[in-house]
């Protein structure tokens, strides 16, 4: 019963829903009653040979009016209850998506994707299922079951009801013993499910990679290793689950034998009728279900507990970005000044950038240059507020960047990473991503700008044409083109291009750099990311980092005087032209 108490906050909220579904099932649960009472007294009208016409339409009319009686309070009870699990499921629902969008890097790191669709399907259907199953087979089993001896009392015997409900405390002990076993096991069953989804994930993302290699073969192996290992966790979760109606039907079968036996004992004594054992055996076949309920309600509050509980452990992570609720909400002019002494990432030790200071005013151009792993792009994290935990400034007109809300930061920022995300939608709806409200004529002068729209216009369905999941459809440089127009469209005030043109040809790469350049003008500041030197030639400062630190930095022409790294990688790659 501790899941109930954990969800209490909602079923506060819900209280009026669930007493008028209650309501209606306490009145399922009279009309219920009904119909053994009165094949009972139809018995003893025959048996007395006192059988009417009369009686023959008082019998059909009572058992008519608890047909209909117990149609439109099922109808009730399942609107109300059935209704407030929808909502349940709703709230949990947006609640788990909302903190995913608002988490951080690090949260993403440490929980694979397939873990967090697991937790938002089938835990929360879990936990749902005790708002709705869960509520209607507790309050069933306490009103029917309760209803139902009551009746046995008045309308038969107390005596026989003593002594035939002597095996329903043997549910108790069973539901208990095996509720605690369930509770443990499913657990588990819940993270091997996440694994699998994992699995399941990854492999679905990776396909062309894994048909590249042709490790097809291996892959299946390593899959149906997972499901065998899911399985064989899931037997033992069923095994548990199997034990319940089996036990919950010997104890009714000892109930039964008890009813016949001493019910026909006090029939030969003249105590009760035939009748009113009839009835009795009825109201016996009516505690059928909230005796196999039991059962059933421990295992649905086990496995919505254990899924609660997982659900909760995500939600109860803080980000270590916090949003500043009175954020500036504005960005004047886009004049920017980082200024880190030394940031590590929140998992390491080691600084991965050290003194690293620049300045970018609006119109103005800065390279960024240096081998793999030089910390490149974790400048670009900071000033896209991946990360807060850093000694130093990053300052935005005067300002530091954590004075502004996330919102007003992000929106006058262009970001356009090397490995660039589409969504399984058209193209037009991939370049307006950030402005869904803009105009044709717009979508294609930004497309124009990232060198892309010559080929939407030759795709089958131009700008309508669907990308695909991830733009499968897209060649690696098409998509990065797509970003970058997505980028351009709304005019950021900064533009981050992080090695976004690396699958683009060196005309293509020309042609958007000449773009840029016309486009910026004294509004538009822009931040290059790049392995090609030339992408970064004309810009007005380059910083060379190595093992985050500035080693060289300058225009174009001081670095190539200037012995070192930059000198060396451009005579490489001049080669290569």
């Amino acid at each position: 019963m501790e899941i109930f108490q954990k969800l209490s906050w909602f079923f506060h909220k819900q209280k009026r829903r669930y007493f008028i579904g209650i309501i209606f099932l306490a009145l399922t649960a009279v009309t219920n009653l009904i119909i053994p009472r009165t094949i009972g007294q139809f018995a003893d009208w025959t048996n007395q040979h006192q059988l009417t016409q009369k009686h023959i339409l008082i019998a059909l009319a009572a058992i008519l009016i608890a047909g209909i009686g117990q149609y439109l309070f099922r109808y009730g009870w399942r609107n109300q209850i059935w209704g407030g699990a929808a909502d349940l499921e709703q709230q949990l629902r947006s609640q788990l998506f909302w903190h995913y969008l608002n988490m951080d890097e690090m949260f993403f790191k440490r929980h694979r994707v397939g873990d967090l669709m697991a937790r938002s399907t089938n835990d929360i259907s879990a936990v749902q299922n005790v708002a709705g199953v869960g509520i209607l087979t507790l309050a069933d089993s306490i009103i029917t079951g309760g209803m139902t001896i009551v009746a046995m009392v008045l309308f038969v015997d107390w005596k026989l009801t003593l002594v035939a409900i002597l095996p329903l405390p043997l549910l108790a002990v069973m539901a208990w013993y095996l509720g605690a076993k369930l509770h443990s096991r499913f657990s588990q069953s819940q993270a091997a499910f996440s694994q699998l989804s994992n699995k399941t994930q990854e492999s679905m993302t990776g396909i062309k990679v894994i048909k590249t290699f042709g490790q097809e073969k291996e892959d299946i192996a390593d899959f149906n290793q997972q499901v065998a290992h899911t399985i064989d966790i899931n037997r033992k979760v069923n095994l548990i689950d199997a034990m319940f109606d089996p036990l919950t039907g010997l104890i009714i079968g000892l109930t039964f034998v008890i009813t016949i036996l001493y019910g026909s004992h006090l029939i030969i004594g003249h105590i009760i009728s035939i009748g009113q054992l009839i009835s009795f055996v009825g109201y016996i076949n009516a505690l059928i279900w909230p005796m196999f309920a039991i059962g059933r309600l421990f295992n649905v509050l086990e496995r919505g507990n254990a899924s609660y509980d997982r659900i909760q452990s995500i939600l109860q992570e803080q980000s270590l970005i916090t949003e500043n609720s009175q954020g500036l909400t504005k960005v004047q002019r886009g004049e920017l000044q980082f200024k880190i002494q030394s940031f590590s990432y929140p998992d390491g030790q080691t600084p991965v950038l050290t003194n690293i200071h620049f300045e970018l005013n609006p119109g103005k151009t800065l390279g960024i240059v240096g081998r793999v792993g030089a910390g490149k792009s974790t400048i670009i994290k900071l000033i896209l507020r991946r990360f807060d935990s850093y000694q130093g400034k990053i300052i935005l007109d005067n300002h530091d960047i954590r004075d502004y809300s996330l919102n007003a930061l992000l929106s006058n920022i262009g970001y356009v990473p090397q490995n660039s995300f589409l969504f399984s939608t058209t193209v037009k709806n991939n370049i307006r991503f950030a402005d869904y409200d803009s105009e044709d004529k717009k979508v294609q002068q930004a497309a124009q700008e990232g060198a892309i729209d010559e080929d939407i216009q030759n795709f089958n369905q131009g700008y309508q044409t669907l990308v695909g999941e991830r733009g499968i459809s897209l060649s690696g440089g098409q998509k990065q083109r797509v970003s970058i127009a997505r980028a351009l469209l709304t005019a950021p005030k900064i533009l981050i291009l992080d090695d976004s043109t690396s699958a683009v040809d060196a005309k293509t790469e020309v042609e958007i750099n000449q773009n840029m350049r016309r486009l910026g003008n004294d509004q538009q500041s822009r931040i290059i990311i790049t392995q090609r030197l030339r992408s970064v030639m004309d810009a007005d400062e380059i910083l060379v980092l190595e093992n985050g630190q500035i080693i060289q930095r300058g225009t174009h022409q001081k670095l190539l005087q200037s012995p070192g790294w930059y000198q060396d990688m451009w005579k490489r790659q001049q080669m290569n032209y």
